[in-house]
């Protein structure tokens, strides 16, 4: 892990189906027309802005969305991700964070693991306790 500081808080990837009171769609449906998937949330993985929960979705046809969509696209269904699937969820979830990346995969990665053959997109977004703001990357 060279360049890399170790935390003495371990990320916890937390199947939302796990937690009181949480229901999962099986597809969520997309501002593109686009579904994708939920695949778990990272809580406890500090981030550059602080505390960083990460809310990770699948969809196996990512490769062609990227190349269907442009950018404002895909950070639409990004931001609405985070606005309407996150937010929810995260006031559930103990303290605040100060940023919530939302990631959308063509396959499961393993948190922290290089996957060169994965399509994968990240959108990074503020939390001021009641809406995401994009920061990009």
């Amino acid at each position: 892990m060279a360049g890399r500081t170790r935390h003495a808080v371990r990320a916890l990837a937390i199947p939302l189906a796990l937690l009181p009171g949480v229901v999962l769609a099986d597809e969520i449906e997309l501002p593109s027309g686009k579904a994708v998937t939920f695949h778990d949330v990272i809580w406890g993985e500090p981030g550059p802005a602080g505390l960083t929960v990460r809310f990770r979705f699948l969809d196996p046809d990512l490769a062609a969305t990227i190349d269907e969509l442009d950018f404002d696209g895909m950070e639409a269904d990004t931001a609405f991700l985070c606005e309407t699937y996150a937010l929810e969820r995260i006031t559930e979830m103990g303290p605040q964070p100060q940023q919530i990346i939302v990631s959308i995969a063509d396959r499961e990665v393993p948190f922290g693991e290089p996957a060169p053959e994965a399509a994968q997109i990240f959108e990074a977004y503020a939390f001021d306790g009641e809406t995401c703001t994009w920061e990009g990357f």
